[in-house]
């Protein structure tokens, strides 16, 4: 079987780009994509003729086209609803597990954004800020992203290489990590991205532009037997929200 087609991968990566943050120039799309100049200019000339994206020839800058944005609005309205129809239950698992409960949207080649949070009412409890970023690789959601998407071993490093751990985490455990959460279904991070914090996380990569559900607790509150369980409350909320 072959693998993705890294050209196409980064063409999506970059209407993706555009569809967030448009209207940016070349250098910038390179930049953030991670690829050379002249790649990113040959995939934008494609991209134009494919009526998917017009350049601005005063500012030089790009932006998707009527009709791609109205594509990307569509999405966003997808997510919006995915929330919605998540709400309930995450609210609730967050009150009886006294966690932190997210859905994280893919925004880009380089990032995921937290769509939606529900937290306990607990006194002593984990937060998290509206809105947040953080690198696709980074976290359980990092792991559980890369495990469901199947990443080969160079698109794993680059990923991991993006993430400032706060404790130190070798890139072969990295990768041994994504490896086990695709067996179990379900990723894991005790400290490595946020120390005391313990987050499991289960992805929605059969929704585009991928999506994944993630459980924060203090670490050392749960045992690994909680832990599971606890993952396989999110991977039952999952079987819910994917498609008929």
């Amino acid at each position: 079987m072959t693998g993705p087609i890294r050209s196409v991968a980064q063409a999506f990566a970059i209407l993706r780009l555009l569809g967030e943050s448009s209207p940016m120039t070349l250098s910038d799309i390179a930049r953030i994509v991670g690829i050379s100049p002249s790649s990113c200019f040959n995939l934008l000339k494609t991209l134009l003729d494919e009526g998917a994206i017009e350049r601005d020839a005063r500012t030089r800058s790009y932006r998707l086209t009527r009709v791609w944005a109205a594509a990307e609005a569509l999405r966003d309205d997808a997510a919006q609803g995915l929330a919605e129809r998540a709400r309930p239950a995450m609210t609730r698992l967050a009150q009886t597990n006294d966690a932190a409960i997210g859905l994280w949207k893919v925004i880009s080649r380089e990032r995921v954004r937290l769509i939606l949070r529900a937290e306990s009412d607990a006194g002593l409890r984990v937060a998290m800020a509206d809105g947040q970023r953080q690198p696709l690789g980074g976290g359980a959601v990092g792991r559980a992203l890369a495990a469901a998407e199947g990443v080969d071993d160079d698109e794993l490093a680059r990923r991991y290489a993006a993430v400032r751990w706060q404790t130190a985490l070798p890139f072969a455990d990295y990768a041994a990590q994504v490896r086990l959460a695709r067996e179990r279904g379900f990723a894991a991070d005790d400290g490595f991205a946020h120390r005391g914090i313990c987050t499991v996380a289960v992805p929605i990569a059969e929704i585009a532009p991928g999506f994944c559900l993630s459980a924060s607790l203090f670490a050392g509150a749960r045992g690994e037997a909680e832990i599971v369980a606890l993952a396989d409350e999110l991977a039952q909320l999952r079987t819910t929200l994917l498609p008929a």
